[in-house]
């Protein structure tokens, strides 16, 4: 039982709170342990809540699960954990978030619960409705990075690192959406509504657009925000920012790869390479 409830909460998908260290590092504080350990704390809130909306979201959509390919292993899908034992769960985590979000700020509980809101609202309306569908899931990624502005001082956090976010949250799910269409092929309609808004011609246009503009975005970032070296070195990520772009479409058009984006995050190791380089050589840059 204490294994579904743990696999029903999609540990893998706790990559996606790592948003909440953007401002730490990004704002030349990652050294400080007191406000990594702040930090830390709101990454804790967000694996919670997010845990939570994971279960509300698999609650609700229970029977269509079942006609998925992957889905239908699920444990509330699948039967083995009861929905008004997932249903508890999901209150426990919530409350447990907020509060704990609270101790640490006030702002970051508002920020929980505007990021539950949002996802309720998700998952009973606007992921019904094309490309709001999408802007929504980019902008849970905004809040994280947001959480991780409140928790404390934050003095050289640019705001060109939220249009990087807004963009590379809508490119991973526009991505998302392919994915499931191919995956699903005629089937599509019948587990996800929404799908039928989409094709694949008019997602890799969105996709093409979307990834342009956040190396644009990004580009533009690394030689005119006002916190970075003088001598323009965060230039030089913009080569990792491009391959990891480039890595992904090569996977999802060339190798066909079918899974969430923050799957193939964890299990292609070219991917997951760059990625550490990038943080890595950032983190030499700002710090050095």
């Amino acid at each position: 039982m204490l294994l579904d409830i743990l696999k029903a909460t999609r540990p893998k998908q706790w990559t996606k709170n790592v948003f909440v260290f953007a401002a730490l590092l990004f704002d030349k504080k990652l050294f400080y342990m007191n406000y990594t350990a702040r930090v830390l704390a709101a990454f804790i809130t967000f694996c919670m809540i997010s845990g939570a909306v994971y279960i509300i979201n698999d609650i609700i959509d229970r029977e269509k699960d079942r006609i998925h390919p992957k889905k239908k292993h699920r444990p509330i899908a699948s039967g083995r954990l009861p929905v008004s034992t997932a249903e508890r769960v999901a209150l426990v985590l919530v409350t447990a978030s907020i509060l704990l979000g609270y101790v640490i700020s006030q702002n970051l509980a508002l920020i929980l619960g505007t990021y539950l809101i949002l996802n309720l609202a998700y998952s009973f309306s606007l992921k019904h409705l094309v490309i709001i569908d999408v802007m929504t899931i980019a902008a849970g990624f905004v809040l994280r990075v947001a959480a991780g502005t409140v928790v404390f001082p934050v003095q050289r956090f640019s705001p060109w690192l939220y249009v990087c976010t807004t963009l590379l949250a809508l490119f991973l799910a526009l991505s998302k959406r392919r994915q499931e269409i191919v995956l699903l092929a005629d089937g599509a309609n019948n587990h996800r509504r929404i799908l039928d808004e989409y094709n694949l011609y008019f997602l890799d246009e969105m996709l093409s657009l979307v990834s342009s503009t956040t190396l644009i975005a990004y580009a533009l970032y690394t030689f005119s925000a006002p916190n970075l070296p003088g001598n323009h070195l965060m230039m030089l990520t913009i080569a990792f920012v491009l391959y990891g772009l480039f890595r992904y479409m090569y996977l999802i058009h060339v190798r066909k790869e079918t899974a969430p984006p923050d799957e193939v995050l964890l299990k292609d190791k070219p991917l997951l390479l760059d990625v550490v380089l990038w943080v890595a050589t950032s983190a030499l840059i700002l710090y050095l």
